[in-house]
């Protein structure tokens, strides 16, 4: 702004009196609008506003009075809000910032808390179970399912033992592969059964106690006329211990853990056991089969018919 601009500008005090005589009209409203209505009016009103401020021992120039009066006709001193646009909108939610921010913050803050809920509830924990059985299906088991096998296979010269082992071990391996978890596992605890199975060495005794059977006999359904014979045994290891076995009731088909069963035998074997018996209440040759290590089936020394019963 150039010095003539500064010098013809209004002292403070000229401006700051021709807003108290807006106000003044202002309050007067209805008064001053009638009162502008044309030049002699407008002078009427000057006057009225030298007595107001007269009496209030206030003396107003009557240029300051005419600058008050010309400000009320344009509006001069009258806030007049901005028109309603994108920058007034940017400007409002500037402003009132603490206002919402703090719901907003809260809303993001509860957001952001749900998301890591989420996914500690539901995500991570899938992704590492999901991680885990990969890791599993294309490293623990098969890793498993071969080193199972190469210990068998240490273990044992019988070729229908390692070709049952291989049977599984490749089976298991195939579901590894196809990503079928528990067929992998249950080929894997074949293995391991196997291996268990191939690890005991055990003796066939026929049982011979006071108030214990050592031998039966049953009709069989399909053939009324004829009788089967058995021999009621149990399994005892080296150190004297009666041992559970997985037998097959040829009866009802069912498999189940026992520690006796009456293994069939043919007529002959039945009498002379018996016979035995019956001579000292002392079974002379008790033992009829040999389980060895390494060796999946029984040795018999009897003849016997492969059949056997876990009730009777």
């Amino acid at each position: 702004m150039s010095a003539a601009a500064e010098t013809v500008r209004p002292p403070l005090d000229d401006v700051m009196l021709s807003m108290d005589v807006v106000d003044t009209l202002r309050h007067e409203e209805r008064i001053a609008l009638r009162e502008l209505s044309d030049e002699t009016r407008r002078k009427a009103l000057i006057e009225r506003l030298r007595e107001i401020y007269r009496g209030q021992g206030i003396d107003v120039p009557d240029h300051i009075l005419e600058e008050g009066v010309r400000a009320l006709e344009e509006s001069r001193f009258v806030y007049e809000p901005p028109r309603s646009g994108f920058q007034v909108t940017l400007a409002r939610i500037y402003v009132t910032r603490w206002q919402w921010g703090k719901w907003l913050g809260g809303g993001l803050a509860a957001l952001v808390i749900l998301w890591i809920g989420w996914q500690a509830a539901y995500v991570w924990p899938r992704a590492a179970k999901e991680e885990k059985l990969r890791i599993e299906l294309s490293e623990a088991l098969p890793q498993r399912l071969n080193s199972l096998y190469s210990t068998i296979d240490a273990e044992t010269k019988a070729a229908a033992v390692l070709d049952r082992a291989a049977r599984i071990r490749d089976a298991g391996l195939a579901a590894a592969k196809a990503a079928q978890a528990d067929a992998a596992r249950n080929a894997a605890n074949g293995l391991n059964a196997l291996l268990e199975e191939l690890r005991l060495s055990y003796k066939v005794r026929i049982v011979s106690r006071p108030g214990e059977m050592s031998g039966i006999w049953r009709i069989p359904r399909v053939n009324p006329d004829s009788r089967n014979y058995y021999l009621v045994v149990e399994a005892i290891d080296e150190n004297g211990n009666v041992l559970k076995r997985p037998i097959t009731n040829e009866e009802t088909a069912k498999r189940e853990v026992v520690t006796k069963w009456a293994v069939r035998v043919s007529k002959s074997v039945f009498d002379r056991v018996r016979a035995d018996k019956l001579d000292d209440g002392i079974i002379q040759n008790a033992v009829i089969g040999v389980k060895r290590r390494g060796e999946r089936a029984i040795r018999w020394r009897v003849d016997t018919q492969g059949g056997a019963l876990t009730r009777w």
